[in-house]
């Protein structure tokens, strides 16, 4: 067990693709702690499959690594947004962030976020200017950069006089002073032992700790992990749960926990400044406290910012409900939104009616990796189109509002100036460089960005980047127009065919392709036009027993459009649903359930 002075706790945090993740991995291979022959994988933190697919890092994970006589324990952080609700649990576990700004970019709006959350818990942040091998890297502009963000975000004198290291993840090396030569990672090593100061508490007190984050394991039930406040704890030790209602149990350890690389350790016992998981608590929830039975105290709960978006979740009642998945009654559903809502406490889940969940969460992508997750474990289910969360704040009734970042060509900022401005869209900042990007701000309702990442990849032939984070609630805009362009709905059922889609192309894009099944109701393109349109994408071509030289011509076809989740969850309108199953993703109008006919079609 090491002492506490010698073991630093800190997180990194960056905006999303500034290279946390591949920096942790430069770390892990100088500490050396993997043996010669042992495949270690590229962004190795990125365990869950979703991360590995999208590229970003959604769950906050744990890992220790040894520098000298000195144990580090370094948490890694998602730089997305949405996924927020992570960062602001797992910093009260450390005493130091890593602050990775990227030398080209500078810092980014998900930086402001992650960082206000470290300097109002008063951590002392140590700025790392990432990527600084990268051709068009400025590390002293995006190190003035940070420097405006620190003091516009208030940090005190202290949190002003930051240590800089100038370092590449993907080239391997930290450096002090730009100059110096690119060897390893020590400088980070040695800056980190210097300057993050060692977790406070005695080994001498009685047991305390609060659980952050809770984790499963299939032989010992769930398990809840933090960071040990005072004392130590040993296996078969019995400790006391206060839950947030003040609620005692006593329970007795059966295994503990810690890291060591990508692997986790089972330990005797853990001390201070430790970060481990423990096991033999069944009903133990985030926030709640763990301490020495002899002396019983209570920690302040973990406050979590409120969602800003809602979906219903219902039951599949389209023509092909129960064909591909495992799960799909609403008391299965329900379960499993249960169980989620037990471990991740950034979502809000409540049940509305007998026929549906209503799930409110930090943004679109927060929603799909839930749904995403619950689509590859089998479940079938339909889902709404998502609702803004509305506040009354001093009797005026109030949206969310979010801060957007713009990087795009100059050619296409005009008409990126216009949609925005139609989406209720202020204005805050438009600058171009020497490079013809232009950069903009604007503060846009989060009704107004529904919907518009589609459109905005489209205008600017992929090369426009669009970030958003939640800002404050400000007064209600007024009616924002939706989608301008109507679908086309399939009027009949069957299988689609490749004549009738030919004859279909020049109406708008389609969803489908020939052999695929589709039934009456199902959307099945979008229209050129702005209403909507029934078509039949099932019909064949009449054959006739007369040949006639050209008749026949090759039929060229445009591929369809493919859906992501998020994609399609941005598409519908209030009057269509996505239907999800573990292998199709279907737009359709919207069936009114059994309750809904008895009030009307309310």
């Amino acid at each position: 067990m090491y002492k506490p002075e010698k073991i630093r706790n800190i997180a990194i945090i960056a905006h999303i693709d500034h290279g946390k993740t591949t920096m942790l991995d430069a770390l892990l291979a100088a500490s050396n702690i993997f043996r010669e022959n042992e495949a270690v994988p590229e962004r190795a933190m990125d365990s869950y499959d979703q991360e590995k697919e999208r590229g970003i890092t959604i769950f906050a994970k744990h890992t220790s690594l040894y520098f000298e006589d000195f144990k580090i324990n370094i948490i890694d952080t998602p730089g997305h947004s949405d996924f927020s609700g992570e960062v602001e649990r797992v910093l009260g576990m450390v005493n130091s962030v890593l602050l990775l700004v990227d030398a080209q970019e500078g810092p980014m709006p998900q930086t402001r976020f992650v960082l206000s959350q470290a300097l109002k818990m008063g951590l002392r942040p140590i700025v790392v200017l990432n990527k600084i091998d990268r051709p068009n890297a400025n590390p002293d502009n995006a190190l003035n950069l940070t420097f405006d963000l620190f003091v516009e975000l208030g940090a005190t004198n202290e949190q002003l006089d930051f240590p800089v290291i100038y370092a590449s993840g993907l080239g391997g090396f930290a450096i002090k002073e730009l100059n110096d030569a690119r060897k390893d990672m020590r400088p980070l090593f040695e800056m980190i032992i210097e300057r993050v100061p060692a977790p406070p508490g005695s080994l001498e007190l009685p047991f305390l700790m609060q659980a952050s984050t809770l984790s499963y394991d299939s032989f010992v039930g769930r398990m809840a992990c933090g960071r040990i406040l005072e004392g130590t704890i040993k296996k078969g030790q019995s400790l006391t749960r206060v839950d947030k209602d003040g609620n005692h149990t006593t329970h007795r350890i059966v295994r503990i926990e810690g890291y060591l690389g990508l692997r986790k350790i089972e330990m005797e016992e853990g001390g201070v400044g430790d970060i481990v998981s423990l096991a033999g608590i069944p009903e133990i929830m985030i926030g709640d406290t763990l301490c020495d039975p002899t002396q019983v105290v209570q920690l302040p709960p973990i406050n979590l910012s409120e969602p800003t978006l809602s979906i219903e979740i219902s039951v599949n009642n389209g023509p092909f409900a129960g064909r591909e998945g495992k799960h799909v009654t609403m008391n299965k559903i329900r379960d499993r939104l249960l169980q989620e809502k037990k471990a991740n406490i950034s979502l809000k889940i409540e049940m509305k009616r007998d026929d549906s969940v209503e799930v409110c969460g930090r943004g679109e992508l927060h929603l799909a990796v839930l749904l995403e997750a619950m689509r590859r474990e089998g479940y079938e289910f339909i889902i709404s189109k998502p609702r803004v969360i509305l506040k009354t704040i001093d009797g005026v009734e109030s949206e969310p509002m979010e801060n957007v970042h713009i990087e795009v060509p100059e050619q296409y900022s005009g008409t990126v100036i216009e949609e925005l401005s139609r989406r209720r869209g202020e204005m805050r900042h438009l600058q171009t460089n020497e490079h013809g990007i232009t950069t903009m701000q604007f503060l846009t309702p989060t009704r107004g960005l529904m919907g518009y990442r589609n459109d905005f990849l489209t205008v600017t032939r992929g090369l426009g980047i669009l970030t958003s984070i939640f800002d404050s609630y400000g007064p209600w805009k007024g009616p924002i127009e939706g989608r301008t362009r109507g679908v086309l709905v399939s009027g009949n059922a069957g299988k689609v065919t490749g004549y009738a889609c030919f004859n279909l192309q020049d109406r708008g894009t389609l969803f489908v392709g020939p052999g695929i099944d589709v039934y009456e109701g199902m959307v099945v393109g979008e229209n050129s036009r702005d209403n909507d349109l029934i078509i039949n994408v099932t019909k064949e071509k009449q054959l006739t027993n007369i040949r006639a030289a050209g008749s026949d011509e090759n039929v060229i076809l445009t591929p369809p459009r493919q859906f992501t989740l998020e994609q399609a969850i941005d598409f519908i309108n209030e009057d269509e649903v996505v239907e999800i199953t573990p292998k199709s993703l279907r737009l359709r109008k919207r069936l009114l359930s059994e309750n809904e006919r008895k009030r009307g079609g309310k």
